[in-house]
C-alpha cells in the first residue's frame, strides 16, 4: 500500500523542561519523547488517520529502539527509518524559557545519522507513489541525505503533493547563502511551500507575507502558506487567497506547533477539502499542540483536533 505521507529529515529524543520561564542555568526536570520537525509532522499525519512514514536514520546507542518504538507506538511506518551502527542517536534540550519560543540545545554530533540517508535508502516507486512528500529544507543541509532529497525531488517530477518546509535552523547551516540556494533549489521542485516570514527572508529575500506568496507562485508553486504567528496564516493559490486568523491559546509550549500544522495540512489536502478549511484546521492543530507541553505526545487526532476548533471558533464569536 502506497504511502499517504513520507516526510524526510530529523530525529531526535527530546527532553522538555518542565518548569516555565526557567533557563536552562536554573535547576529543571525534564521528560522525554521524540522529536524533529519531520519525524514531528509524521507522528501528526498519523493521529489524524494517514498512513505516514518517516525516511530518516538513528544510531546504534540505546537511545534508537526507545525511537523506533515510540514511532510505531504513534503508528508511524518506520521502514525506511534506518540506523547507523556507529551513529549516535541527537538529543535536543527545550527549555521553555519563554514558552511561546523556548531556547533549544541540538546534540548532533560532527555527523549526525540523519544526515547520512542514501537516495537508494528509499525505493523510486515508494517516492513516486506517496500522495505527499514532505522535504525539510535541514535535511539539504548536509551529508548525503541532501542529495538524496534532491534525487527524490525530481524522481517525484513536481508530482501534485510535493511539500517544501523551509524549517530553517541557521546552527545546521555553515553558511545562510547556501540555505537560500538549497531552498530555492527546492522550492523549483515543489508544489507547495510551507515557512514562516523570517523564513521566507532566508529563502526568497521576501518577508511581506503577499510578496512572499508571489514570488513563491511565480516560480511554479501551486500553493504557497505564510505562517504569520499572531497575524494567523496566509495561504494563496493561483486563483484564491485567504487569511486565517489565529486562535487565542494559552501558550504552554511553541514547540511543534508549526509540525502540527503540516500533518493537517497533509491530511486536508489529501481530503480535497476546501482552502479556507485547510487553513482552519492546520491553524488549529498548532493551537493544539502548543497549548500542552510536549511536541509528538501532543498530536492530535482527528475527533480532538475537530472538536478543538468548533470550541474555539466559538470562543472567537463570543
Amino acid at each position: 500500500m502506497a504511502l499517504d505521507l513520507l516526510s524526510v529529515g530529523r530525529v531526535s529524543v527530546d527532553l522538555y523542561a518542565q518548569e516555565p520561564n526557567h533557563s536552562f542555568s536554573e535547576p529543571q526536570t525534564f521528560m522525554k519523547s521524540v522529536g524533529g520537525s519531520p519525524t514531528n509532522v509524521a507522528v501528526a499525519a498519523a493521529r489524524l488517520g494517514l498512513h505516514s512514514g518517516v525516511a530518516t536514520k538513528v544510531g546504534g546507542d540505546l537511545l534508537a529502539p526507545f525511537v523506533l518504538a515510540k514511532l510505531a507506538g504513534f503508528g508511524v511506518d518506520t521502514s525506511y527509518a534506518g540506523v547507523d551502527p556507529q551513529g549516535l542517536t541527537p538529543v535536543v534540550l527545550a527549555s521553555l524559557d519563554p514558552p511561546a519560543d523556548p531556547a533549544i540545545i541540538f546534540y548532533r554530533g560532527a555527523a549526525a545519522p540523519d544526515t547520512t540517508i542514501l537516495a537508494t535508502d528509499v525505493p523510486e516507486q515508494v517516492i513516486r507513489d506517496c500522495r505527499v512528500l514532505w522535504i525539510s529544507s535541514c535535511a539539504l543541509a548536509v551529508g548525503t541525505t541532501a542529495d538524496a532529497c534532491f534525487a527524490w525531488l525530481d524522481q517525484r517530477a513536481r508530482a501534485e503533493h510535493t511539500i517544501i518546509d523551509l524549517d530553517y535552523r541557521p546552527t545546521l547551516w555553515a553558511d545562510p547563502a547556501d540555505a537560500r540556494r538549497a531552498a530555492q533549489r527546492a522550492i523549483d521542485a515543489g508544489t507547495v511551500v510551507v515557512g514562516n516570514r523570517d523564513e521566507c527572508e532566508m529563502a526568497i529575500g521576501e518577508t511581506d507575507p503577499d510578496s512572499a506568496a508571489d514570488e513563491l507562485l511565480s516560480r511554479g508553486v501551486r500553493l504557497a502558506i505564510v505562517k504569520m504567528g499572531a497575524g494567523g496564516v496566509l495561504l494563496a493559490t493561483e486563483h484564491e487567497r485567504l487569511r486565517v486568523p489565529p486562535l487565542s491559546i494559552d501558550v504552554v509550549c511553541g514547540l511543534g506547533a508549526g509540525d502540527a500544522f503540516g500533518g493537517a495540512l497533509a491530511y486536508g489536502l489529501l481530503e480535497g477539502l476546501p482552502l479556507d478549511r485547510i487553513g482552519e484546521l492546520a491553524n488549529g492543530a498548532g493551537a493544539y499542540v502548543a497549548s500542552r507541553l510536549m511536541c509528538a505526545d501532543a498530536m492530535p487526532d482527528l475527533a480532538s483536533l475537530t472538536s478543538f476548533v468548533l470550541d474555539h471558533r466559538k470562543g472567537s464569536l463570543a
